[in-house]
């Protein structure tokens, strides 16, 4: 071997090994857990992120940084010691990358309203951030229903039974509805509710209000749906003469007057008749 092939030789070498001591560095540096531990006290954090939903990804993953960036802050510990050093990965690079997993979920529900409508109409209509939302503390997601009060500030629940209730309870992210709450949802907690009849097709919150009117009356009845049924059969005549209203005779939830339930109900005021006869 002559002199000159054996310093190409070296160079190479020199070379191959610096590339493979580089490429080592970076794959610690972008995916090794441990490069974490280099600047911070991990113990809680590392418990956290165990318990979490990510528990399957590396810091790296989420909490990203360029290579630059990463020397830099590495350079800047053992520089400043204590100080504190600016940076992005710790709790805003995170947030940006939310996306990159979640789209799916959130892109599905914008185009097609089938898939967690929540997130499309939160991320892509009102273009609220992830953290708005989920709280993120110690790798914990999970939503805090303070947070949707910050927005939605007339949005109280009313009536009783309604003590310890928070926005999720009842809402969905992932309901088809657009105000993410369906019927069966409400059936979890009212159970015994018929699931056939007139009013079937109809929703719990198309009558029902929590954040406004719990309990519906007469005139609501009358001032949505209803407003023409004082003119058909003898309905005006007993509302005007008899000064009755409508959840006097028609119970919520049946509705119907038949003659197994207008005994005891119609003959209160007069003598009893076939209900049909009401109508025509």
């Amino acid at each position: 071997m002559t002199y000159k092939s054996g310093i190409i030789t070296l160079v190479l070498l020199l070379c191959a090994i610096g590339v493979v001591t580089g490429w080592k560095y970076f794959h610690y540096m972008e995916s090794d857990p441990s490069f974490c531990t280099m600047c911070h006290m991990t113990e809680e954090g590392y418990a956290s992120w165990e318990r979490s939903a990510h528990f399957t990804l590396t810091c790296q993953q989420c909490h990203k940084m360029t290579v630059i960036e990463g020397n830099k802050l590495l350079l800047g510990f053992y520089v400043k010691g204590d100080k504190e050093i600016q940076q992005n990965h710790g709790r805003k690079a995170p947030w940006e990358l939310c996306i990159r997993c979640h789209n799916r979920e959130a892109a599905q529900g914008s185009i097609t309203f089938r898939n967690s409508y929540g997130h499309a109409r939160h991320v892509f209509m009102k273009d609220i951030g992830c953290d708005n939302c989920h709280g993120g503390k110690l790798h914990d997601m999970t939503v805090d229903s303070a947070n949707c009060r910050t927005c939605h500030t007339d949005k109280l629940v009313h009536g009783m039974g309604t003590v310890g209730m928070v926005c999720l309870n009842c809402h969905n992210f992932s309901s088809k509805e657009q105000n993410f709450i369906s019927s069966e949802r409400c059936f979890n907690c009212h159970g015994g509710m018929p699931r056939q009849g007139v009013m079937s097709g109809l929703e719990c919150h198309d009558c029902h209000h929590p954040h406004a009117k719990l309990i519906i009356e007469s005139n609501d009845c009358l001032g949505t749906c209803h407003s023409n049924e004082a003119k058909v059969g003898q309905h005006g005549l007993h509302m005007e003469k008899a000064s009755l209203e409508c959840l006097d005779c028609h119970k919520q939830h049946g509705w119907t007057i038949q003659m197994d339930n207008a005994r005891g109900l119609c003959d209160k005021c007069h003598k009893l008749k076939d209900p049909i006869t009401f109508i025509y």
